[in-house]
């Protein structure tokens, strides 16, 4: 099937024949993973999405396409509107949109592998209303017509060493298995991605750019768990690490298993485990608790190890940055440099280092209009040149074995507008603002997020995605569960309280539609913060990230005394940490991108 409109047909006829009216697309896989392998991009096939999360729904005369504010852009360009209708999360849902859309006493069909227990509930209220019902699906009917569906992945599963993960696989398993006694359970079902590879020191290439493999476990009380994998992916070195703990079947055998739980009190994630575990848990009599994954909240607030590691790993990062700031400085201004090449230029310093990886993350590399489109991916079709008198917007992160790296800068090709350096300035202090915040123990990132948008408020502006979102170490670049967003925005998990030692980046932006992009990011760490005369205990961030902000795009009238030093003492550490990492004309140009800015 050559064009999108073909599969968009062929899925309809497909759905007919299944006496089904209508189907849901997530953008997910069984693991209800962000980021899924080139297997599970359903709806990017389907409709030519290419962006993170999304979903569809397909009924016999309409189609939606569902998308936050991160894609409102994006979706227009790479999704037909002849054929689908662009529809805004969160101000609707697919579950909205059905209890509105959906035939009188049609029959929707969706895949139980690939949605929430709690969405299947919601839907099927939605549909009620209708007459209609959710019909769950025995396979997947995109998986029937796409005839060239690639094969998961079939990468080797690595060690994660204990001097890199901080504690050994075992002693996670013991202090899982302890939480489960205190909760009265057998066992608990990981099926999150990140958490397995967390929870036994291993890590995979089964995901671009996120290093985990495609896997599901079962941990019981006694510290010992069942890991289900496909077996050609274990290597001897894994086996051994794995230990007699650690009982090894393959991934087909999962859903059969757990029929053996029949009896048992289990634990299940009801927000990253799909409905159709629940089902089969409940089929076969066991006692289901839904309660959060028990490695959450352990595999966020990282280690002294991980700590440590993540601060090698910044260092390391933000010494190609630098030099990919100096070329950008020197070459864009002759007019050849163009997104393309800008982000290979960026990976390819990046990958002179051995100890990287991976990329974390597929380049967000914007020039101009297409900086304004937040998860923007450059294609030959898209590309542009950086031009004289625009802003260059570039996003971008590595894995590296003892952390994730995720850094924005945008820097000014020419002379900036006074317009830009006013709104680049106000994106700034925002990002001070975070990075200098002081708060009591229990302050959720959702009571934080509004510090880095008043400076865009008082002018009557905004940007439509979260402040920071969670990092993992040398695992997902999006990690849960702390952030700081909205209350209620699509992007969930401002709630969380922040505890010392999470990770989460700190990136407020402004993006004009059509004309530039502007976003500022560095990761910071949740520390502990001695106040004289305190009365509780106080918490704030320390910066990882270190890489010159540009200093053209500033308007240093608007910056008080305050937020000045912040800015002199940040690029005075920049100095410090990648001066010793360079040499020659990217040192001097370092130095010269760091000088103290005076006061005007």
């Amino acid at each position: 099937m050559s064009t999108y409109a073909d599969r968009l047909a062929a899925l309809r006829e497909q759905l007919k024949a299944e006496e089904l009216d209508g189907f849901v697309v997530p953008l997910t896989d069984e693991h209800m993973s962000e980021y899924v392998g080139s297997y599970a991009q359903r709806l990017a096939w389907l409709t030519g999405f290419q962006g993170s999360a999304g979903s569809a729904v397909v009924l016999p005369e309409q189609a939606a396409i569902f998308v936050d504010g991160r894609y409102t852009l994006q979706v227009r360009q790479q999704v037909s509107p002849t054929e689908w209708s662009y529809e805004s999360v969160p101000e609707t849902s697919t579950t909205q949109w059905l209890e509105e859309h959906a035939p009188e006493g049609a029959r929707i069909g969706y895949d139980p592998w690939l949605h929430t227990r709690d969405w299947v509930k919601k839907a099927k209220e939605a549909l009620a209303s209708r007459g209609a019902e959710l019909v769950p699906v025995e396979r997947n009917p995109i998986d029937e017509i796409w005839a060239d569906r690639p094969e998961a992945s079939k990468a080797h599963l690595v060690v994660q060493s204990d001097e890199h993960a901080g504690k050994s696989a075992a002693e996670k398993r013991t202090e899982i298995g302890d939480w489960l006694s205190k909760h009265h359970a057998d066992a608990a079902v990981l099926s999150a991605l990140d958490s397995i590879a967390w929870a036994f020191n291993i890590r995979g290439a089964d995901v671009t750019h996120t290093p985990v493999a495609l896997a599901y476990a079962i941990v019981h009380a006694d510290g010992t768990a069942d890991l289900f994998v496909a077996s050609e992916k274990i290597g001897p070195d894994v086996r051994q690490h794995l230990g007699n703990g650690v009982r090894l079947h393959e991934r087909s055998e999962f859903e059969n298993a757990l029929a053996d739980l029949s009896g048992k009190t289990v634990v299940v994630d009801p927000e990253r485990a799909v409905a159709a575990i629940f089902e089969a848990l409940e089929k076969a009599g066991a006692k289901v608790l839904p309660l959060r994954d028990p490695t959450i909240l352990p595999k966020a607030i990282k280690n002294p190890a991980e700590i440590a590691g993540q601060k090698a790993a910044q260092t390391r990062d933000g010494g190609a940055v630098v030099r990919f700031l100096h070329w950008i400085h020197e070459e864009a201004p002759k007019g050849e440099v163009d997104e393309l090449i800008a982000s290979d230029k960026l990976e390819s310093l990046r990958r002179e280092n051995p100890e990287l990886r991976d990329l974390s993350f597929d380049s967000i590399s914007g020039a101009g209009p297409n900086g304004a489109i937040v998860h923007y991916h450059s294609t030959e079709k898209t590309n542009r040149k950086l031009e004289t008198g625009t802003l260059y917007l570039i996003d971008s992160g590595g894995q590296y074995l003892d952390g994730t790296t995720d850094i924005t800068r945008t820097v000014a090709i020419g002379e900036p507008t006074d317009e830009m350096r006013d709104r680049f300035t106000r994106v700034l202090k925002g990002h001070i603002a975070i990075a200098t915040a002081v708060f009591p123990k229990g302050t959720r990132g959702s009571q934080l997020d509004s510090f880095a948008r008043r400076p865009l408020w008082e002018a009557g502006l905004d940007y439509a995605h979260g402040t920071g979102h969670g990092v993992g170490s040398f695992l997902a670049v999006h990690e849960g569960p702390q952030r700081i967003s909205p209350v209620g925005s699509s992007q969930s998990g401002g709630d969380e309280p922040l505890q010392a030692g999470m990770i989460i980046s700190n990136e407020p932006g402004y993006y004009k539609t059509g004309e530039y992009g502007i976003r500022i990011e560095n990761l910071v760490l949740v520390v502990p913060r001695e106040i004289e005369g305190a009365e509780k205990e106080m918490l704030g961030f320390e910066t990882l990230t270190f890489a010159p902000i540009d200093r053209r795009l500033i308007d240093v009238q608007m910056l008080d005394a305050e937020e000045l030093i912040w800015l002199n003492c940040y690029h005075a550490h920049v100095l410090a940490k990648i001066g010793p990492t360079l040499s020659g004309s990217d040192l001097e140009w370092l130095r010269a991108a760091c000088a103290p800015i005076e006061a005007e």
